[in-house]
């Protein structure tokens, strides 16, 4: 499929169009180097819409590497740079992944959609996008996407209460469970009402501030507005406390076929150890299926030219990271529909869309290898997805 030959109302010359016959062509399998046992890089450009564009790759072979995602400060928040997460971790290689929360605040680095970390929801999904599942086996790691929603809830008192977030700040009118990966306290100020559980009863009931400790081995809800009203009801010390989570999908169920959809969520998310948000799913069944507004994403996001960084499961059974650099005169970046393109022609059967923009970032041997736009450089994120040596 041409790279450069979408069409979106553009108009696109016949240089251009002429450009796009020469350029759009597949990576050809000399030009990766093998730089580690199952790890392939390749630097490619590629002309589009009469930009230079510049794209990072590592194919990787999962029966010879392992995938891990990990967290900033390994913590649910907090941020670090992709080149300090790959070398704190002994990663021959790495990528920025999930959104995440970008600010000066004490809840910089807090994940914006679904983050799981062995088997530890950090995290509540956003809106049903899309997920990067991971699963590592002994001999093999798989990887996995599909859109996803998180019901996380607790039983007591007789009642059924879901929670609004994990991990995250506490609004005005919120139920946010707090785990030990979050920090040692809740970090809650005002009025609220914080339950303390551990070995799923309830140990403490604070009612009028919060930054309640966070027990080892347990959590704190923290409630404000209705959700204090009714929790102040429903418990008492020494409550047993029972945690749930639901897993569904929904976002298709319209078109008659939500079962089989909802099993493979549910599966995935079973065997999964690992789990990063990103959005939008770009190609399905090795079709463009870019389902963007599906997932809550604007239009401007999926149509303007940023850098970019990317995943995909390719036909050969290997696996594929990618950076395309954007926002300078080397490299104009990318908008989706053209990176759906161009990660077809690289062999993608599944593929998502991660964080992009100043957070695109390709760590290889502890270096850098692509150009990250910010001006001060390589910019610390919350999560990234590293690779490491069976």
């Amino acid at each position: 499929m041409p790279l450069i030959t979408r069409n979106r109302n553009r108009t696109t010359s016949l240089l251009i169009f002429a450009l796009a016959l020469v350029f759009a062509k597949a990576v050809p399998a000399q030009d990766y180097k093998e730089v580690h046992p199952g790890v392939e890089y390749a630097k490619v450009s590629r002309v589009i819409d009469g930009k230079n564009v510049n794209f990072d790759l590592l194919r990787l072979d999962l029966k010879k590497v392992r995938l891990d995602v990990v967290h900033a400060m390994d913590s649910a928040i907090g941020t670090e740079t992709t080149s300090s997460l790959a070398k704190r971790h002994n990663a021959v290689a790495a990528i920025n992944a999930g959104f995440f929360r970008l600010d000066n605040s004490i809840f910089a680095g807090d994940a914006a959609g679904v983050l799981m970390i062995d088997r530890k929801l950090l995290s509540e999904s956003s809106k049903n996008r899309t997920a990067l599942f991971v699963s590592n086996k002994p001999t093999e790691t798989s990887v996995s996407f599909a859109q996803i929603n998180i019901n996380d809830s607790f039983r007591v008192g007789g009642k059924t209460f879901d929670f609004t977030g994990i991990n995250r700040e506490r609004g005005k009118d919120d139920l946010i469970e707090y785990t030990p990966e979050f920090n040692t306290t809740t970090l809650a100020g005002g009025r609220g009402l914080e339950i303390v559980v551990r070995n799923g009863r309830v140990q403490k009931i604070i009612d009028g501030y919060g930054g309640s400790n966070i027990p080892d081995g347990g959590y704190v809800i923290s409630a404000t507005g209705k959700w204090r009203v009714a929790l102040l009801k429903a418990i008492r010390l020494e409550s047993k406390v029972e945690l749930f989570i639901g897993v569904s999908y929904h976002p298709r169920a319209n078109e008659g076929f939500p079962s089989e959809l909802t099993r493979a969520t549910v599966g995935a998310f079973s065997a999964a150890e690992d789990v990063t948000n990103g959005v939008p799913q770009l190609i399905r069944d090795s079709k463009i299926d870019i389902t963007w507004k599906e997932e809550g994403a604007s239009k401007s996001f999926v149509e303007t030219r940023h850098p970019r960084t990317a995943v995909a499961n390719l036909k050969d059974g290997k696996f594929l990271m990618l950076t395309a650099d954007g926002r300078s005169d080397a490299s104009g970046g990318i908008d989706l529909y053209d990176l759906a393109d161009f990660l077809l022609e690289l062999g993608a059967v599944d593929a998502l869309n991660l964080d992009g923009g100043g957070s695109t970032t390709m760590v290889l041997d502890g270096k850098v290898v692509n150009q990250p736009s910010d001006k001060g450089g390589e910019r610390k994120i919350g999560d990234a997805l590293i690779i490491t040596l069976r």
